[in-house]
């Protein structure tokens, strides 16, 4: 950490003259801040204000965090981003020595969680879950949200890639791929389709899928998937486009039928299931994504303490085992880099969009 001296004595380069000093309270602890005359007012004042800035970013990660976090998770319990989220919170909270507290914000296809991370005071204690929904497919079909995904957030990692499944209820006669776009075919517009919200991954998963198979059916929308599982279990609508980690252990359980899933290759837990692409349709086999994203502005210093928390978490076996029997494949690459896969994700969303005139309803 710089000392008071050490800024001082960096305040008389470039015509700098050190002045009053004053001392600041800084998460539980004190930095002594220093005003100045400047001779040469823009580079000299330039230069101090950086030094204070970098000096009141490491005294924060020294001290940070001192009491728990919150932990937003922008979709009800029960979904995947649910269960990927407390699968680690509790790891990174031991390597940090504080909680991290869950907060589910659902609705809106994860938008109404992610605007509360992004609102949120920028000073660690308000961290939170990023999707392709959040951070891809939502805005790249809405201009009405309130978050803007590249400007409003601190990426800090990807926690976990997941393979999306499409699903249907056990009535629906179709036993395989094959036999459902027939159905389709023969009965257009007849089937509906339940998702997490309108916007999100499932959303726009179904949505690609009728575009490239040239059929048709309605969306239902559900305020995450927990509540739309359920009414695809009860019957309610036969139709699922989801993620695995939250539909696999009803499939297992025969109270779903799993027809094609989106990831490289076929699935260990699924293994008579073909993926999207063996089928032909290697526009609709993207996986998921799910990671930590901080509110932007956030110090840097925190941000890699979070990080290094986060990415220990994640090499525990006991974590990679629990991700991996939900068909997670951990990740916990760099913040830069999961800003530049966020960046991609938006930029291939909205393509798709544009070149699919996809309409939301």
């Amino acid at each position: 950490m710089l000392s008071s001296r050490s800024i001082l004595s960096a305040g008389s380069v470039n015509g700098v003259t050190p002045g009053r000093c004053t001392r600041v309270r800084l998460s539980g602890s004190f930095l002594r801040v220093c005003l100045v005359v400047a001779r040469r007012p823009v580079m000299g004042l330039s230069f101090i204000v950086g030094l204070v800035s970098v000096a009141a970013g490491t005294a924060m990660a020294q001290t940070w965090p001192t009491k728990p976090v919150r932990f937003i998770i922008p979709f009800p319990p029960g979904g995947t981003t649910d269960i990927v989220g407390r699968v680690v919170a509790d790891r990174i909270g031991q390597q940090l020595g504080q909680p991290l507290v869950v907060e589910n914000r659902g609705g809106a296809g994860g938008s109404i969680g992610a605007e509360a991370i992004a609102k949120s005071a920028a000073d660690g204690y308000t961290l939170g879950m990023a999707t392709v929904s959040t951070h891809g497919t939502n805005p790249a079909t809405s201009t009405k949200l309130g978050y803007d995904p590249l400007k409003d957030f601190a990426p800090i990692t990807n926690l976990a890639a997941v393979p999306n499944v499409l699903a249907v209820n056990p009535s629906v006669k179709a036993q395989n791929l094959a036999e459902f776009l027939k159905l389709l075919r023969d009965q257009p517009g007849k089937l509906s389709y339940a998702s997490s919200g309108t916007g999100g991954i499932g959303h726009m998963m179904g949505e690609l899928f009728l575009a490239t198979t040239g059929t048709s059916m309605v969306h239902i929308p559900y305020r995450g998937a927990g509540p739309a599982i359920n009414d695809v279990i009860a019957g309610q609508v036969p139709v699922l486009f989801d993620n695995i980690p939250s539909s696999l252990p009803h499939i297992e359980a025969g109270r779903m039928r799993a027809l094609a899933v989106a990831a490289p290759k076929r699935l260990s837990a699924l293994p008579a299931v073909p993926t999207f692409a063996e089928a032909g349709l290697k526009e609709v086999n993207d996986e998921a994504w799910y990671g930590i994203v901080a509110p932007a502005h956030t110090p840097e210093a925190v941000i890699r303490k979070m990080h290094d928390a986060t990415v220990a978490a994640l090499a525990m076996p006991d974590v990679v085992e629990r991700l991996k029997q939900q068909g997670a494949e951990p990740i916990g690459n760099t913040p830069e880099q999961y800003a530049e896969q966020i960046r991609n994700e938006f930029d291939k969303w909205k393509r798709v969009v544009r070149e699919r005139n996809i309409k939301l309803d």
